[in-house]
This record gives structure tokens, C-alpha cells and sequence, in this order.
């Protein structure tokens, strides 16, 4: 039985469906073809230039990533450019390119929920409730199961993500029950956050100007990194793609990529 990209877009639609995504997004296939045949499948965070060149030197047909190659399309795709050079390359070795971004974001059981369960809140509810679907949103709001301090929080998740570029604002000694919880990029929902009566914000990329809005207002705010807050989903993506695939009697390898790395490095 062949399988083809078009068979594996119907599976990772019903895991992230298309329409939670945001409107400024870029996702589905990004390079590629439908009907190309799938026999191995890299699931990885970014399709970076190393990344693509290790998929089709391993023979990888489909690599899906949750960041997609890029958000608005391209005027010119120039070989001699970094995208351009990605375009070339897997249509030369017949990869494809699949993403799925803020919908699995937004999607129940999607990186929000997975980040919020490793922090061990209870009760979630959408930090930014979507436009397009009710009851999903991007990021979470939730209760520890047993209260703590910022300092803890801080220490806990250090020892439990793996995170190389961690760093917080707040006073350490805050006690923390509710916690808000971002994956990727959280500074746009600072508002949100503010509105949801949570103590502490998780997420990466935050601000200079977040963290002083957060201090004044007594609130406490973790800055993971954008990688390492998204990362998890790779291998648990993985999983999920291999267990569909087993019980559709489906004969595909799905592998996480195993060459990436959070591109910050903490000294």
C-alpha cells in the first residue's frame, strides 16, 4: 500500500485542525506535492537549512514542523537565499514540508495543554480564548495541584525542561496557586495574562517592559525560552503519529529530528 503526503495532511488535520490556526498563519504544506509517497517522516520544531539537509540526506519524504518555513508569502524565491535554498533542496530529493503552528497551539491536547500539564496546573482554561472555535485558544490559564513560591516554580521547571536560557521576574517568595502558560512567543498576550487573575505568566520571548508591567502589578513572570517551550511537542507528536499509523496499518517510520538545539546558550 502506498502512502502518500495527502494521507498524512488528513491524519495531522485531525490532530490540528487547519481552522485554529490564526489568520496571520502559514500553515499545511509548505513544499511539496500530495501525491509523493511517505515511508519516513522527521517530526522537528523548525525546518531550518541543517535540518532539511539531514532529512534528505536520510531519505526523510515528509518532515513536519510546528514552525512553518515562512509567515507571508515570498515575492521571489532565490535559490542563493536560506528559504530559497530549502525550496531547492527538497524538491530535489522529493521532501515535503509540512507544518502545523498556532493550531496546535490552540488545539486541545496540543502544545498548550502538554505545557501546562508539565507544570501540573488543573482546571484550564484558554488564556486567549480563539475566534474561530469555541472552547480552544491559544495558551492556558490552570491551578497547581499544591500551591508554591516563584523561587520553586522557578527551580521545578528548571530541573524538569531542560531549559538552557531560564529566567524570571518577581519577587521569589510570591505564593503562586494560579499560573498562565504560553508556548513560543507569550509577550502579544500580556493583557490576557493580566486579565486572567493568574499570579505567575510562563512563557518565552517575554519583555524588558513585560517584566516591569508584571512588577507593578505584583504578578510574576517566567521566562522559559521560546525553544524550550515548544520543543516538547516533538517527540510526543511523534508518538502520536506512530500510534495512528499502527492501527491504520499503515507502513510508515515517524522519527523526532534528532539534530535540534535551543539556538541560545546560557553562560
Amino acid at each position: 500500500m502506498t502512502v502518500t503526503v495527502a494521507d498524512l495532511i488528513g491524519i495531522m488535520d485531525q490532530i490540528a485542525p487547519p481552522a485554529l490556526s490564526e489568520e496571520w498563519d502559514n500553515v499545511g504544506l509548505q513544499v511539496g506535492r500530495k501525491d509523493w509517497p511517505v515511508k519516513k517522516i522527521w517530526v522537528s520544531l523548525d525546518p531550518t537549512p541543517a535540518v532539511v539537509a539531514a532529512a534528505c540526506e536520510t531519505g526523510v519524504d515528509l518532515l513536519i514542523t510546528h514552525h512553518p518555513l515562512w509567515l507571508k508569502p515570498p515575492k521571489t524565491i532565490d535559490f542563493e537565499t536560506p528559504p530559497g535554498k530549502i525550496v531547492h533542496q527538497s524538491a530535489l530529493h522529493q521532501l515535503s514540508i509540512f507544518s502545523a503552528h498556532t493550531n496546535l497551539d490552540s488545539v486541545t491536547d496540543g502544545i498548550n495543554d502538554v505545557l501546562a500539564a508539565r507544570m501540573q496546573l488543573t482546571g484550564l482554561v484558554p488564556l486567549a480564548a480563539s475566534s474561530r472555535a469555541a472552547g480552544e485558544g491559544i495558551g492556558r490559564v490552570g491551578t497547581l495541584t499544591r500551591p508554591t513560591t516563584l523561587a520553586s516554580l522557578v527551580q521545578a521547571i528548571r530541573e524538569t525542561s531542560g531549559a538552557t536560557a531560564l529566567r524570571y521576574s518577581g519577587d521569589p517568595d510570591m505564593a503562586v496557586r494560579r499560573v498562565a502558560v504560553c508556548s513560543g512567543s507569550g509577550s502579544s498576550l500580556m493583557g490576557a495574562f493580566f486579565a486572567s487573575g493568574a499570579d505567575v505568566y510562563i512563557s518565552g520571548d517575554l519583555r524588558y517592559h513585560d517584566a516591569r508591567d508584571a512588577e507593578a502589578a505584583g504578578r510574576g513572570l517566567i521566562d522559559m525560552g521560546h525553544f524550550a517551550s515548544e520543543h516538547i511537542i516533538v517527540g510526543i507528536l511523534a508518538e502520536r503519529l506512530r500510534v495512528i499509523l499502527k492501527k491504520m496499518s499503515l507502513p510508515v517510520l515517524v522519527a523526532e529530528c534528532p539534530l535540534e538545539k535551543d539556538p541560545f546558550v546560557s553562560i
